[in-house]
C-alpha cells in the first residue's frame, strides 16, 4: 500500500476510536461548556446554550452520566462547569467523584440554564455562553464533538481554529473497501494494536455490564432470554447490551466510531464475539476489527456525523463485513455482503438517541449477518434494486445521498415531533 495512503488510514483510526464516557452528544455539551469555564475569571450567574436541532434530538432522552440520574441539555451545561475536566476531552465527565455530583445539583438550583434552537445550517453546532461577576466568555464547537472552533473572553477571541484543519474528512476520501482489505491484510500491527486493545476492553466491559446490569428496556438480555445463546444472536445481544447500558447512565467509557459510541460498540462487538467462538488468532480479530472500524467510517463518511439516518445501520454493514473476514472472505465477498446489507435496512431513522437506540443496533446486525449469509448460500440483491447499484463504492454513495439529502426534511420532520411534545 501506498505510504502517504497508509498513513491516512493510521490518522482516521486514531482519530475515530477514542474514549468517551456516556452518550457523545451530551458529552459534546458538557465538554464545550468545560472548555468556556476554564477561561471565566470569575462566578457563573448566567448559561445559555444554543444549539442545533440534531443535538437537541440526541441530547433530550439519555441520561448524562456521573450525574446521578439527569437527563438533558440543562444538565449536560452544569456538570461540565460545575465539574468537568475540560483536559479529558469526551471523557469529560469520567473520572467525577460521588460526592462531586452534588455540586452539579447546586449549580443547577442557583444558576439560570436557558436552551434555544440555533439558526444553523450545521447538523452539530453547540454555542455556550457563561456570564457573571461582570464576564462574558463563549464557546462553539460545530461539526464534530470535538471541534471547538471559538472562546471568547468578554468579546475578545483567545481561541480560535479551524475544524476543517483537524478534520479527517480529506483522509477520509482515500477510503474504499478495496483499499481496505488491503491495508487490513498488510498492516503493521504494531500501529494499530494500542487502540484495538483499548477497543476490545472498553466494548466488551460495558457489554458485560448491560447484561448483567438493570439499563433500559434490557434488549440485550431479552434476546438472549428469546433466542438462546447462538453465536449469531450473542452478536447481537452483545452489541445491544453495550446500548443498553450506555443510553441508560452507565458511567463506563466506550470507544467510539464516527463520534458515536453505539457505533463504536456496534462495529466492534458482533466480530469480538465471533472471534471468540470461532476460536482465531489476535493477529486474525485485529485485522477483521480493521475492516468493520473502517468500513463503519467509510459508510458514515457520505452520511455525515448526525442525519435522520441511524448511524447504526453503517456499523451493522461494518460488523457484517469483519465477519465475513473472519471466515475468511475478502474483496468479492464482503462486498456483496455490504451491498446485501445496504439494502435490507438502509432507511432507518434517528429518533435521537434513547433506550430504543439497543433496539435498532439489534436489527443493524441482524441485517449485516443476513447480507452475509446470503452471500455465503449463493443470494444476492443485484444493481437496479431499489437504490442498489451495480457495485459496492456506488451503493455506498447511494446511501450516502439518500441520508444527507433525500432525508433532510425527515430529519427536520422528527426534531420538529420530539419538540413539540405530543
Amino acid at each position: 500500500m501506498d505510504k502517504q495512503i497508509y498513513e491516512a488510514y493510521l490518522r482516521i483510526l486514531h482519530a475515530e476510536l477514542i474514549p468517551a464516557t456516556g452518550c457523545t452528544e451530551p458529552i459534546a455539551i458538557a465538554l464545550t461548556a468545560a472548555k468556556a469555564k476554564a477561561h471565566f475569571p470569575g462566578n457563573v450567574e448566567q448559561v445559555s446554550v444554543c444549539v442545533s436541532g440534531n443535538i437537541i434530538k440526541n441530547v433530550k432522552s439519555v441520561m448524562v452520566p456521573n450525574t446521578g440520574g439527569l437527563r438533558g441539555i440543562e444538565a449536560a451545561a452544569a456538570a461540565g462547569i460545575a465539574v468537568g475536566d475540560p483536559e479529558k476531552e469526551l471523557d469529560v465527565l469520567g473520572a467525577i467523584a460521588p460526592e462531586q455530583q452534588a455540586e452539579i445539583a447546586r449549580f443547577l438550583e442557583h444558576t439560570q440554564v436557558t436552551v434555544s434552537e440555533a439558526e444553523t445550517n450545521r447538523v452539530l453546532d453547540i454555542g455556550i455562553t457563561l456570564q457573571g461577576d461582570g464576564h462574558t466568555v463563549y464557546a462553539r464547537t460545530v461539526d464534530r464533538h470535538t471541534g471547538l472552533c471559538l472562546i471568547e473572553v468578554d468579546g475578545v477571541p483567545v481561541f480560535e481554529h479551524r475544524v476543517e484543519d483537524a478534520s479527517t474528512a480529506a483522509d477520509a476520501e482515500v477510503l474504499s473497501i478495496a483499499g481496505i482489505l488491503e491495508f487490513a491484510d498488510t498492516a503493521n500491527l504494531a500501529d494499530v494494536q494500542e487502540v484495538l486493545d483499548r477497543q476490545i476492553a472498553y466494548n466488551t466491559a460495558i457489554a458485560q455490564e448491560g447484561l448483567t446490569g438493570k439499563y433500559g428496556a434490557a434488549i440485550g438480555r431479552t434476546l438472549l432470554m428469546s433466542y438462546g445463546d447462538t453465536v449469531h444472536n450473542r452478536a447481537k445481544a452483545w452489541a445491544a447490551a453495550g446500548s443498553d447500558a450506555r443510553m441508560n447512565g452507565c458511567e463506563l467509557p466506550v470507544i467510539i466510531n464516527s463520534g458515536s459510541g453505539n457505533q463504536g460498540m456496534t462495529a466492534s462487538l458482533p466480530v469480538i464475539v465471533y472471534a471468540r467462538e470461532m476460536g482465531v488468532s489476535q493477529e486474525l480479530l485485529y485485522r477483521a476489527l480493521l475492516v468493520s472500524n473502517l468500513t463503519t467510517i467509510h459508510l458514515k463518511t457520505g452520511i455525515g456525523c448526525l442525519s435522520a439516518y441511524c448511524g447504526a445501520i453503517s456499523a451493522g454493514c461494518g460488523a457484517g463485513a469483519g465477519v465475513m473476514y473472519l471466515h475468511g472472505g475478502r474483496l468479492e465477498e464482503i462486498s456483496h455482503t455490504l451491498v446485501n446489507a445496504l439494502a435490507i435496512n438502509s432507511g432507518v431513522v434517528c429518533d435521537g438517541a434513547k433506550a430504543s437506540c439497543a433496539a435498532k443496533i439489534a436489527s443493524a446486525v441482524e441485517s449485516g449477518l443476513l447480507g452475509m449469509q446470503m452471500y455465503m448460500h449463493g443470494k444476492q440483491f443485484y444493481g437496479g434494486d431499489g437504490i442498489v447499484a451495480s457495485n459496492v463504492e456506488s451503493t455506498i454513495r447511494n446511501v450516502g445521498q439518500l441520508a444527507q439529502s433525500g432525508m433532510a426534511e425527515t430529519d427536520r420532520e422528527i426534531i420538529r415531533i420530539m419538540l413539540s411534545g405530543n
